[in-house]
């Protein structure tokens, strides 16, 4: 992290740019994707949330959050269009805010539509569609909830299967929101993360990339992006990372592996600073988001600043890799809850 965090005002992380796109950001972020909704893909979503996940109660627990990740000095915040009410709880939060909002740097997707109609047991959850239409829908949704707060778009979940980046259509809409001065950035999840990733850096609309940031997977159990990651931030990306915890395998006591447990005792740490704190020793990484549905998940997460792994810390942990199809496969099993 040395040498990219630029000054350290009062109560707040150390701030950083965030590549070319020249946004303010801190090395922790808070993501709203597990609060948004009533389910999701977390590991014991019901020990943290409980039966209460009405619409009021989930925005109150939104609103819990955002008061910690201020006070802890986090001011990126990332959601979503399909992360269920993540924008219009983000956007209450705001308006009853208004000093703390100006000091937000937040970041929304489009690509995505929540179909989940608040229920547990939804059929469907979500269902991508990244059309040119789409794209122009999501954006007045997401402008129109956030009062001129956005500044990040991001394409939800790029592949290469999807054809988005080679979309001649999106693509020249993206540079044009780009040159009015939105941020524009994409996401990538799946095995194929360091080929889309790669694809995004020789993007070009009129000899300009359009993309300013990208957010992928990257954790002890899946690194397999990294490499694709820092020739990324070598060409000008921000890099935001996700699911640094492997959607609480990484973080509940019942799913830690041993080495990670062993590692965090060394340190008098918890499991899930330790996991965050390996990503943050990647020179790429710019951010990582914290996907804590609780505010003592978030105080957990943030430990992470205070760690410094060495070498040999670095090197057990990197043992834990698994192969990427693996992986995803017990991803894609897991079940929304």
């Amino acid at each position: 992290m040395q040498g990219r965090d630029e000054r350290q005002p009062s109560g707040s992380l150390p701030l950083r740019t965030l590549g070319r796109t020249g946004l303010r950001v801190t090395p922790i972020g808070l993501g709203l994707a597990a609060v948004g909704r009533p389910a999701y893909i977390t590991l014991g979503r019901a020990a943290d949330l409980g039966a209460e996940r009405d619409i009021a109660s989930m925005q109150r627990r939104t609103h819990a959050l955002l008061d910690a990740a201020y006070a802890a000095g986090i001011r990126y915040v990332d959601v979503a269009r399909s992360y269920g009410l993540a924008e219009l709880f983000l956007a209450t939060w705001l308006a009853g805010h208004p000093r703390e909002a100006d000091d937000l740097t937040i970041g929304s997707k489009w690509g995505y539509t929540y179909t989940g109609a608040w229920r547990l047991d939804a059929p469907v959850n979500e269902v991508k569609d990244h059309s040119l239409a789409t794209l122009r829908r999501q954006l007045a949704e997401s402008r129109a909830l956030l009062d001129g707060r956005l500044r990040l778009y991001q394409i939800h979940s790029a592949t290469l299967e999807s054809g988005v980046l080679g979309d001649r259509d999106v693509l020249t809409e993206l540079a044009r929101l780009r040159d009015e001065g939105l941020a524009i950035g994409l996401t990538v999840s799946g095995p194929k993360q360091a080929e889309t990733v790669r694809r995004a850096i020789g993007v070009e609309v009129d000899g300009v990339n359009p993309f300013g940031s990208v957010q992928a997977t990257w954790n002890l159990l899946e690194p397999s992006v990294g490499a694709a990651l820092a020739e990324a931030h070598a060409a000008g990306f921000g890099v935001l990372v996700k699911e640094a915890l492997a959607n609480g395998r990484l973080a509940r006591i019942e799913a830690v592996p041993d080495a990670l447990t062993d590692v965090a005792r060394r340190h008098r740490a918890t499991p899930d600073a330790v996991a965050v704190a390996a990503v943050l020793a990647n020179p790429w990484a710019d951010v990582v988001l914290s996907g804590a549905a609780t505010v003592e998940q978030l105080a957990s997460n943030v430990g992470a600043l205070d760690l410094r792994l060495d070498r040999d810390d670095l090197a057990t942990l990197a043992a834990l890799a698994e192969p990427p199809e693996r992986y995803w496969a017990e991803r894609s099993a897991l079940a929304w809850a």
